[in-house]
């Protein structure tokens, strides 16, 4: 694993903080050049906690999950917001999501588990993924959870035999791969045909299996669901997705005399990860969806069903930094500017992964233009170990603080122990008070497991 070749042509954008726009969060400022976030100055929370550090601004979280169900209800009134726990979990952001009044997508047992531990309504739970185990199957049915989505044939017959050995009938849905082609990175892509996730639409195998999940005695058909990626910016496949569902549904009602009368339409509203980026807005999202439902529906003929959307990414991505402290400085005439930094890959895979894009600033100078071009590198034993590549910054010196903005989002939740490194912990702002809601990994954890 290596960085792409550098650009040395590139020019610094000699903006300061406060020009970066969308991509801050909601209470961002600047005072005497330090970073505010919450009302809470970055710099000296950073040298209180120690880096590498999570912060998340909690006026801004509330705010954009009040916003999904304001617009999303306004669009269309039978509508539901689920949070898509894979985005960002733990119990603070669990509570908070209940108190929104948001449901929850979580996928896998682990996931449960912290929305149980965080006492989070249970028949508000959707569980989703393309492999569920029986034992998280069961976790699932004996929770109670309001929904599982059903991802194949095999996982309908471990379903209906489980819950049959409980006496109960379960509520499901079936995901369906709409074949629609997001235009997003391919590893995000999830409701193309060659994907792993949900029934193909391939020679009409989603509806056949359709006749399955009626026939099975232990479980109740009470919705469809699709999803077609993430980081999406292009609202005409969300438009697209509708078509191809509703259809399916007019088809269900016509051959089963069925109607469905829940859809859920998945999330992928793309977030703004650099200054210039300019995804559509909450509103514009639920204004979209609920057009084409009423459109689709009016034009195939079926009842306009409840629907739902799962937003991760655009609910917590811009809301959450990570703070960093300078450690190295290292210059390579005509190639690059390394500046290193206490964290990296561990803490922030999606650069290593697929070359993602951040816009970062020194906290203690956040009031100076941005005037010099750097890679902001990890620590970690690999050459693509990087956060930021190529990437303008205000000119860092050694104990400098970095904040690299729009990390909200499977950052924590795809962080690993790579070379040792004990997790960040994770702070939440807000009024100018800072509360650590996950505290650091120490060592002893690392130890914790091995016998």
């Amino acid at each position: 694993m290596s960085l792409p070749p550098s650009n040395t042509s590139l020019q610094a954008d000699g903006r300061t903080t406060m020009e970066l726009g969308a991509v801050l969060p909601k209470t961002a400022e600047v005072r005497d050049d330090h970073l505010f976030i919450g009302g809470v100055d970055m710099v000296e929370l950073a040298r209180e906690q120690g880096t590498a550090l999570y912060v998340f601004d909690e006026a801004d979280l509330r705010d954009r999950m009040s916003r999904y169900i304001t617009a999303f209800r306004a669009a269309y009134p039978e509508s539901d917001v689920l949070y898509a726990s894979k985005a960002f979990l733990n119990k603070a952001v669990l509570q908070i999501v209940g108190e929104e009044g948001l449901c929850l997508d979580v996928s896998g047992g682990g996931e449960l588990a912290i929305a149980q531990a965080a006492g989070f309504p249970t028949n508000r739970v959707f569980v989703h993924g393309n492999n569920k185990t029986e034992q998280e199957l069961a976790e699932a049915l004996d929770a109670g959870v309001g929904r599982i989505v059903l991802d194949s044939r095999i996982e309908l017959e471990r379903v209906n035999r489980l819950a049959g050995e409980r006496g109960i009938v379960q509520d499901v849905f079936m995901r369906i791969t709409p074949g629609v082609e997001a235009d997003t990175h391919e590893y995000i892509r999830t409701g193309c045909e060659d994907s792993k996730f949900g029934f193909t639409m391939r020679e009409d195998f989603a509806f056949n299996c359709v006749e399955d999940v009626l026939a099975a005695p232990n479980v109740r058909l009470v919705g469809m669901h699709c999803h077609i990626g993430s980081q999406i910016f292009a609202l005409h496949s969300f438009d697209e997705a509708v078509a191809v569902m509703i259809e399916f549904l007019a088809r269900i009602k016509e051959r089963y005399g069925l109607e469905i009368l829940e859809l859920d339409m998945g999330g992928g509203l793309g977030i703004a990860y650099r200054a210039e980026d300019e995804p559509s807005t909450i509103e514009e999202f639920a204004t979209c969806t609920a057009q084409a439902v009423v459109k689709y529906c009016e034009q195939y003929g079926v009842k306009k069903p409840h629907i739902y959307v799962e937003p991760g990414r655009s609910l917590v991505a811009n809301a959450g930094v990570t703070l960093y402290t300078v450690g190295i400085l290292k210059t390579l005439p005509g190639i690059r500017k390394y500046v290193a930094i206490d964290g990296g890959m561990s803490d922030n895979i999606r650069t290593a992964l697929y070359h993602a894009e951040y816009e970062a600033v020194i906290a203690n100078k956040a009031g100076q233009p941005r005037t010099e071009i750097v890679t902001l590198c990890g620590k970690h034993c690999e050459s693509g170990d990087a956060v930021v590549l190529d990437g303008s910054i205000q000119h860092p010196d050694l104990g400098d603080i970095a904040c690299v903005f729009g990390t909200g989002a499977y950052c924590s939740t795809m962080s690993s122990n790579y070379n040792g490194q004990p997790r960040p912990a994770i702070v939440f702002v807000k009024d100018g008070e800072a509360r650590v809601v996950t505290r650091r990994e120490t060592y002893a954890d690392l130890l914790a497991r091995d016998l």
